[in-house]
């Protein structure tokens, strides 16, 4: 089973050798600038076991200080130094402070994993919490408004099955989603990103757009950084917080470059949609990047195909792009392009405008089935992985 270790390194060239040797049992975290509370957190929201921590002796004082406090507060958490071996003073440093060993820059993989492995049987197995809210997201490699469509209305679908849900649209162009629902925001992406420490139910509550039904939107705005420019650490804590607080998070990643950060959803979502079209130049660019993500490793075994704006006439069918995509197909909907279009001009749901189209029945039985209410939805061809019991 894939691991998640927890690392803070002197420099990023120590950060890739330490990923480099671990690749085949995890990933490695990169954890920012080193504060107690943050690695807490980290710890917390991923469920890590092991922390690695590179010594040196200009900072030695406040990194053994980092140990003894990490160990104080979560002592069944195993650290391992990392530094210069020929350093007696760094060895000697971090057993006092409590390390479990210590490993010395470049060292060989097998004795890197072997150490790992040998901690592994010796940690608590940790287990997710079963109220954490489950993560879907939907992706499709080139910028696409009616993934705004799409995304915004299986959340309210889900919502309306009386689960707390948030609808997080960071698909490119930014802003579809609020625009579709015919909502504003003053409080974005960015913002939210600025204040994870503050991350609670009166946050929420005060600064998160609201649709009449209830569910929550928290958009990525024009103005907000680029995705890719944020640190898998600050986005597990930001996730580790909202699925605190939402059963359900259905997040929109349309048109978003590869990127540590994109992956990051990806591995993490309970359900992954690949959202495409007919379109054969489409499907070849999101081939593409889906066959560098399975040669890299990324967990996609809880993927599967959407085929949008289908049109029954036109070659590929449906059969067809599940084969080429070796993903099985969810759900195929219908053009509509009048309904879409008009929905989208009021700022109003399809399931107000047209709730008796095609394209509106679907889009709710689909947003029954990923919030598992299998009597309001048809038979699922795709269920819901079954969580191994402890």
């Amino acid at each position: 089973m894939s691991q998640t270790f927890l690392a803070l390194t002197r420099n990023d060239a120590d950060l890739e050798w330490l990923r480099g040797s671990l690749s085949s049992l995890g990933e490695v975290l990169k954890v920012g600038h080193g504060a107690l509370n943050e690695v807490l957190s980290l710890a917390d929201v991923t469920g890590a076991g092991l922390l690695f921590v590179g010594l040196d002796r200009e900072n030695l004082v406040a990194q053994s200080s980092l140990i003894e406090g990490v160990l104080e507060a979560k002592p069944m958490l195993a650290i391992v130094a990392l530094g210069d071996g020929l350093d007696n003073q760094l060895v000697l440093s971090a057993m006092r402070a409590g390390a479990r060993d210590f490993i010395a820059y470049g060292a060989r993989t097998s004795e890197v994993t072997g150490l790992v492995r040998h901690l592994s049987r010796r940690m608590p197995s940790l287990q997710p919490s079963p109220q954490a809210g489950k993560l879907i997201a939907l992706y499709c490699r080139q910028q696409d408004i009616d993934a705004s469509v799409i995304s915004s209305h299986l959340a309210l679908a889900i919502s309306q099955t009386s689960q707390t849900t948030l609808l997080l649209d960071l698909g490119l162009p930014p802003g579809e989603g609020l625009a579709t629902l015919g909502l504003q925001a003053s409080f974005n992406f960015a913002d939210a990103m600025r204040n994870i420490r503050r991350m609670d139910a009166s946050l929420i509550d005060s600064a998160f757009s609201q649709t009449a039904c209830g569910m929550r939107v928290l958009s990525q705005a024009a103005k907000d950084q680029p995705l890719e420019t944020a640190t898998a650490a600050e986005l597990y804590l930001l996730l580790g917080a909202l699925r605190q607080h939402f059963q359900f998070i259905v997040v929109n990643l349309a048109g978003q470059p590869d990127s540590e950060a994109l992956r990051l959803f990806v591995s993490n979502a309970e359900r992954l949609l690949w959202c495409t079209d007919q379109g054969v130049s489409g499907c070849q660019r999101n081939l593409e990047l889906l066959a560098n993500w399975r040669e890299a490793g990324l967990k996609l075994h809880n993927a599967s195909l959407l085929v949008d704006r289908y049109m029954p006439s036109v070659a590929p069918d449906s059969e067809t792009l599940g084969k080429t995509f070796a993903l099985p197909v969810i759900e195929v909907l219908p053009s509509s392009p009048e309904v879409r279009m008009s929905a989208r001009n009021l700022g109003r749901s399809l399931f107000d405008v047209a709730p008796r189209e095609r394209i509106s029945k679907a889009l709710r039985q689909l947003g029954c089935l990923l919030a598992e209410r299998r009597k309001d939805a048809r038979a699922s061809r795709w269920p819901w992985p079954r969580r191994k019991s402890a």
